[in-house]
């Protein structure tokens, strides 16, 4: 991804994303336009159009008289989210086996390696951080910047969702299942590897709490 200018709105926009992925900014957290100017060294106008944008993408909701706020994901809005994951990643997988180089292939490793190294550190915040991107790698990968940012978009909001619903004995096995994944599609095994998507974003909705 290339490096934007640190007092573009798009910048604003990458870096207030960043922080709701990496929970270092909480569900229903206000955020101010003044602070956040004074942050970031811009104009209230800047953070405005930076707010609007990450409305649109439904990370943060703007509520008139009272200001800006980081989004807490009802139930059905966190079932739709996983739904749509589920659709719009098994066509990506497809698309990815029948053109992927072993290039491809081996950066996929790598990131599996950062993953691990995570894992095992017992770094959470890097952990779901790197087990979210790789998703997004994938797309990256493909050289697709509209399903790139797609996946980005729908990452941040299952960051939010997963910070609200996860339980507490939830499964910490993202990690393996992506490695599976890999090797499926190293091995050009569409069906086995359309089958390991599946089945890893279901394990990720399950180890959530939603309740009606």
């Amino acid at each position: 991804m290339r490096r934007m200018d640190s007092t573009t709105t798009g910048f604003i926009v990458e870096s207030l994303t960043r922080s709701i992925v990496e929970h270092r900014l909480q569900p229903g957290a206000k955020l101010v336009e003044q602070t956040l100017a004074d942050q970031f060294g811009v104009s209230r106008t800047l953070i405005r159009q930076a707010l609007f944008k990450l409305s649109q993408n439904r990370l943060i909701r703007m509520e008139p008289a009272r200001g800006a706020f980081v989004a807490a994901p009802s139930v059905t809005e966190a079932r739709q989210v996983f739904a749509v994951r589920r659709m719009v990643e098994a066509g990506m997988t497809q698309a990815f086996i029948r053109q992927a180089t072993i290039e491809h292939i081996n950066a996929l490793k790598d990131h599996i390696l950062e993953e691990e190294g995570a894992v095992m550190r017992g770094d959470v915040s890097g952990r779901t951080v790197l087990l979210g991107d790789f998703h997004v790698h994938m797309a990256q990968l493909m050289g697709n910047e509209v399903l790139a940012h797609l996946m980005m978009d729908l990452l941040s909001r299952c960051a939010l969702i997963t910070l609200m619903y996860q339980s507490a004995g939830a499964a910490e096995h993202s990690h393996a299942e992506h490695r599976a994944i890999v090797a499926a599609l190293e091995a050009r095994d569409e069906a086995l590897a359309l089958r390991l998507m599946d089945e890893h974003l279901c394990h990720v909705e399950a180890s959530l709490t939603l309740t009606p």
